[in-house]
């Protein structure tokens, strides 16, 4: 048994080193990731106002890690960062394609002084191509990748995934796995290696099963017109009388006969399921069926059952969302509702051990912890780093 401690078990990434260079979107999620599994991630932040205006307390992202302030345009800079790779076990950062280099911290710059080095460059196009040097956000990059035109109605615009799919899907969590993969190799050989994590590569690869049913001839290269993008009528979203929505994936034969039954219809009465020719049919007899009361009334008579029924939840719905609570799937912690650290490992779970980090607040704790005297002089934060 593990003897208690006022500190929570860090992980199983715990004495893995992590240095991010202060960006937006993947980048700081996918060291949120490696914070939340024990790495002690430091973010480099630059001195000013933080790109997105929202206020650093209550960023998320930047839970589980020290930040310390570092101008990279000043004449020590570049060696205060480097000083920092030399005592880490892998760098992230997300600017555009020699970028890093021109500041004096590019992968050279850093396996220079620690070759060991994982180096993790998280990019919309990728470090080379014709789009290479461009600027971008995650609808672009999920666009072109194809899989934005995938998502919405047949009959309507593509509908935008927040940027869910690509930032975070298509390049955090690929960057994530990319490192990781490094840093086991580098482990074993003591070699270091770029990692090259562009958005496009990660959410084409999300494709993947899609693409081999385009090339087995069962799926249609339109959107909203096959099994899984919500041309089916039985995986699909409902609206319900109150203007609330359930949503619909009784793929399954048994499945699909409880939630005929439980609907209100008898199986028998309506169409052959499997025939596309007959799905504008039965969309229209689940539309009105689900048209006759509001979402409460249905998600009580779906709940419990096989039908394979949800109703759409907001965010702060789904927070209180039994299920949800039962397992612990957000938390209050910090002042703040969040996510929990996921996955979860049975031996070395993860924890949430810090808030989000302010810009420069930890200056002196990381100089003395990561032995770099430079830190000291790099930053001048105010009080409570601000």
């Amino acid at each position: 048994m593990r003897p208690r401690t006022e500190e929570p078990p860090p992980g199983p990434l715990a004495g893995v080193r992590v240095v991010e260079l202060a960006g937006i979107g993947p980048g700081p999620f996918a060291a949120m990731l490696l914070g939340d599994l024990g790495a002690d991630v430091v973010r480099v932040d630059r001195p000013g106002t933080p790109a997105l205006g929202l206020d650093p307390a209550h960023d998320v992202t930047n839970r589980n890690k020290r930040s310390v302030l570092v101008d990279l345009k000043s004449a020590d800079g570049p060696a205060t960062v480097r000083a920092l790779a030399a005592r880490a076990d892998i760098l992230i950062e997300g600017y555009r394609p020699g970028v890093a280099e021109r500041l004096g911290v590019g992968p050279g710059d850093c396996h220079a002084v620690n070759a060991a080095l994982v180096y993790g460059r998280m990019t919309g196009w990728g470090q080379d191509g014709p789009l290479a040097p461009r600027a971008g956000h995650d609808i672009g990059y999920i666009a072109t990748a194809g899989a934005l035109g995938m998502i919405g109605p047949a009959d309507g615009p593509p509908a935008v995934p927040a940027n869910l799919l690509g930032d975070y899907a298509g390049g955090s969590l690929y960057l994530v796995v990319g490192v990781l993969a490094a840093l086991l190799t580098a482990r074993l050989t003591g070699e270091g290696q770029v990692v090259d994590a562009a958005i496009v590569d990660g959410t084409a690869h999300l494709t993947a099963v899609i693409q081999g049913m385009l090339a087995a001839g069962t799926w249609r290269d339109e959107r909203g017109r096959n099994l899984l993008d919500g041309g089916c009528p039985y995986y699909a979203v409902y609206e319900t009388g109150d203007g609330g929505w359930m949503a619909v994936g009784a793929l399954e034969p048994r499945f699909y006969a409880e939630f005929v039954a439980l609907l209100g219809l008898d199986a028998g009465e309506l169409p052959d399921r499997h025939d596309p020719r007959h799905w504008p049919e039965l969309r229209t007899r689940f539309e009105q069926r689900f048209k006759a009361a509001g979402r409460d009334e249905w998600t009580a008579v779906f709940e419990g059952t096989d039908a394979c029924v949800a109703p759409v939840l907001s965010l702060r719905e789904a927070a209180r969302h039994p299920h949800l609570a039962h397992r612990g799937t957000f938390t209050d912690t910090h002042g703040i509702v969040q996510p929990a650290v996921a996955p979860r490992l049975s031996a070395t779970p993860g924890t949430l051990r810090r808030p989000p980090a302010v810009p420069g607040a930890h200056q002196a704790e990381v100089a003395r912890d990561w032995h770099v005297d430079a830190l000291t002089a790099a930053g001048h934060p105010t009080e409570n780093g601000r």
